[in-house]
């Protein structure tokens, strides 16, 4: 089949190269417009722009998806069929315009988990399994019928970005097993079942990092491993030279289930080796955090320039 490639970061990269170099003929990338970033505010390329470069592929990059010379243009590739990963939210007139429609990869197992951030939220959850599918694209987001699923467990100790790194990988080999399986008329698309949509996956917001120390320290771990490495959760902590509070970013923890009578989010520290926070039914250990103002560290080394004020 002649495809059309529509997505923009890493996750979408090993996708693109199995269609490379797959019977298909890959006619063509879509991906977002050049940004600028850094401290330089320099011109960067997404990692799907750096890929069709580097093998010559056709790319657009449009700023408006609706504007008629970008359609007139994609229209012009003659694709049988869209494969789109991690991109925006297309208008009707770009993912009906194949003959075969636009198929989609999410990090979930739908219907479950629908949104932006399916990976993050099973994580937050304590999910000890997940999954990703591919399904047809419909207005709806999320919608679709449903072509092909593969299960996929959560370590107790995973945390969003290796799970995103497994996924990346994993989810190329499972969209062109949807594609073998169109082209040869083996594989059949079945509606969603919304009844077994237990979980919504939202967007996530700096809010939602903020850690709540009177929750639990096993869902307050969980919600550490589902924002690491990005958002990352938060808290405060008072600084000794300045005595005001900044926000200190962890990375990385563990659980010490323990009673104890102290307030929760009360930090204690033997000022060498750990740093531990109360939670409601225990302790959470940091083991990587990042105070403001300072670089990611482990916390032995964290220790060696911090010293705790004592409550």
């Amino acid at each position: 089949m002649r495809i059309v490639f529509i997505g923009t970061p890493h996750f979408s990269v090993p996708s693109l190269q199995k269609f490379q170099e797959s019977s298909h003929e890959l006619v063509g990338v879509i991906t977002a417009p050049d940004r600028k970033a850094g401290r330089g505010m320099k011109i960067q390329y997404s990692p799907v722009k750096d890929f069709a470069i580097q093998n010559d592929i056709p790319l657009l990059q449009p700023t408006n998806l609706k504007d008629p010379g970008f359609q007139e243009e994609l229209r012009a590739w003659n694709a049988d069929i869209q494969v789109v990963i991690a991109f925006r939210m297309l208008p009707e007139s770009v993912w009906d315009m194949p003959p075969r429609g636009t198929i989609n990869l999410h990090a979930s197992l739908l219907p479950d988990y629908r949104g932006a951030a399916p990976i993050n939220w099973a994580i937050i959850n304590g999910e000890t399994e997940t999954g990703l599918t591919t399904f047809q694209l419909v207005h709806e987001i999320d919608k679709g019928e449903i072509l092909l699923q593969h299960k996929m467990m959560i370590g107790s100790d995973e945390n969003a970005g290796s799970l995103h790194d497994r996924m990346m990988i994993e989810g190329a080999d499972l969209v062109l097993k949807t594609l073998d399986g169109l082209e040869s008329g083996e594989l059949t698309a079945h509606p969603q079942d919304d009844s077994s949509a237990r979980h919504a996956a939202p967007k996530i917001f700096k809010e939602d990092c903020i850690i709540d120390w009177k929750k639990g320290a096993k869902e307050i771990h969980d919600l550490v491993r589902g924002l690491s490495p990005y958002p990352v959760a938060r808290t405060f902590i008072n600084d000794p030279d300045t005595e005001k509070d900044l926000v200190l970013k962890i990375f990385r923890s563990s659980v010490e289930a323990a009673s104890h009578d102290v307030s929760p989010g009360v930090f204690d520290s033997d000022g060498k080796s750990y740093v531990r926070i109360a939670c409601s039914d225990g302790w959470l250990h940091v083991h990587e955090l990042q105070l403001e103002g300072r670089r990611r560290m482990e916390t032995e080394e964290f220790l060696r320039g911090y010293t705790f004020n004592k409550s």
